[in-house]
């Protein structure tokens, strides 16, 4: 397998950037990063300037995929505004496992650019790091990013009732997930 790191980046598209984060993203990812709707059903509560400061930190050093373990955090550009990010992280390198995550603005939503920047997240593990297989998870309430997984070509395979305590409440997950095979297929395909 080969190693991900900020000079095999960035990653472009026909309308975004994604690249490592840098200390002048501050602004847009506060944008993003403090509201109630995007935090709803991410792992981080919304918070102040400083708070966002601290979370943008550690997506700058998570600027590289060279083992397992280790996660990239790359920001989505569309027209020079980092709208959202996107998350590939490194889970076993025995297993060939990966997980793909995202968080947008609301302002980018309905435009295709979550799909279009979670598209390069498996294109990236599965074409550079040799992955067998990527995961995403989404509260089930986060019907969003289920059709998003969905139009990926990513298969539902677990629906797991009350599987966590979430932000005061138990919450229900879906599990979906693509092996490199389907991904080259579809790809194919296209």
């Amino acid at each position: 397998m080969v190693s991900v790191t900020a000079m095999s980046l960035p990653i472009t598209t026909e309308r975004l950037v994604l690249r490592v984060f840098t200390p002048e993203d501050a602004e847009d990812h506060f944008a993003y990063w403090h509201l109630p709707e995007v935090a709803a059903y991410v792992p981080w509560e919304p918070g102040d300037r400083a708070q966002a400061r601290a979370s943008l930190q550690k997506r700058i050093e998570s600027d590289h995929l060279d083992d397992e373990g280790s996660v990239l955090f790359l920001a989505v550009e569309l027209g020079g505004w980092v709208v959202g990010e996107v998350m590939l992280s490194w889970v076993s390198r025995e297993h060939q496992q990966g997980e793909v995550g995202f968080a947008l603005h609301p302002g980018a939503h309905g435009r295709g650019i979550g799909s279009e920047a979670a598209r390069e997240m498996l294109r990236l593990g599965f074409e550079t790091l040799d992955l067998h297989r990527i995961f995403g998870r989404c509260d089930t309430q986060n019907t969003a990013s289920a059709r998003m997984m969905e139009r990926l070509g990513m298969r539902r395979e677990a629906h797991l009732r009350e599987n966590e305590f979430f932000k005061g409440r138990w919450s229900d997950e879906y599990d979906y997930a693509i092996l490199q095979a389907e991904w080259r297929a579809r790809s194919d395909q296209s």
